[in-house]
């Protein structure tokens, strides 16, 4: 047996298959299963409706307004919540790395991930909606005449993806910003230079790379809004998502090959998004060789 054991390894290696492969495999057949297959299962069921050739169900969406008017709806408020997340989490990521208390803090500020979407947007209903302590609190003060409209509209939306999307973006811009060597900034500082100088020429390059991706993850988070768009928004009209119209068309239609075809344009924009993201990085933040050759 002990003679064994050397060539089964020394087979394995010639066939390309270590160590790190053989554990890497269960993970590649763990995304093959509910990924891979979900996703070219959806793809194929697009091409099959129930009435019209294999393109019916994207001619569908296209030609009706209440169906692609979704797609910008969707980009109007993933857009925007992203760009802030990333913009707020950068000044709070740098000032809680010299804080002694960070661990503390970071627990305070991802607080709102443990308590999910659905019970964000019930506490926006109870502390922003017409009856609830803000509006009350106003009216109570004379700041307000009536009740200001924070809830069942765009704003609803915006305020639940904010927080729950801001202690996401925040651990993935600290994990980066602590990543840095502290003693670059201090050789700037010694050099003259100011916080604005050497926030902007020594750690805005070291962390755009970083900031990409984070712009990238926190979009595809935002992109998928489904609770906030029903319980905080305007389902049937300003925050008609098209996550919305996949799950109506899936549920309330019963036409699922319709629903996967909402599905895959909703991965394609996504998709497109982050190549864009990923181009515009490689684009603006360039390393010194590449730039040298330039």
């Amino acid at each position: 047996m002990n003679g064994e054991k050397p060539r089964l390894r020394w087979r394995l290696r010639e066939a390309g298959l270590d160590g790190v492969t053989l554990l890497v495999l269960p993970g590649v057949l763990f995304v093959l299963a509910l990924f891979i297959y979900p996703f070219l299962y959806g793809l194929g069921l697009s091409f099959h409706p129930a009435k019209g050739d294999w393109l019916a169900n994207y001619r569908r969406f296209f030609s009706d307004p209440f169906l692609w008017r979704t797609i910008p709806t969707t980009l109007l408020i993933a857009a925007p919540v992203t760009v802030l997340n990333v913009v707020l989490s950068v000044p709070v990521a740098l000032r809680v790395r010299r804080m002694r208390r960070q661990r503390l803090l970071t627990t305070i500020l991802v607080i709102p991930i443990t308590l999910g979407t659905v019970m964000v947007a019930e506490g926006l209903l109870t502390y922003l909606g017409p009856r609830g302590w803000l509006n009350r609190t106003l009216i109570l003060f004379g700041i307000a005449s009536g009740p200001v409209h924070l809830v069942h509209n765009y704003w609803g939306v915006m305020l639940s993806l904010l927080i729950s999307g801001f202690p996401f973006t925040f651990l993935l811009t600290l994990s980066y910003v602590t990543g840095i060597d502290p003693s670059l900034e201090q050789a700037g500082a010694m050099l003259g230079a100011r916080a604005r100088q050497r926030f902007r020429h020594i750690l805005l390059p070291l962390l755009a790379p970083g900031l990409a991706i984070t712009l990238a993850l926190a979009f595809v988070q935002a992109f998928t809004v489904f609770p906030s768009a029903i319980l905080v928004g305007d389902p049937a009209g300003a925050t008609r998502v098209i996550s919305i119209a996949a799950y109506q068309a899936a549920y309330e239609q019963f036409d699922y090959s319709l629903a996967s075809a909402i599905a895959m344009l909703m991965a394609g924009v996504q998709v497109v998004i982050i190549v864009a993201l990923l181009g515009a990085r490689s684009l603006l933040f360039r390393g010194p060789a590449s730039s040298g050759k330039g």
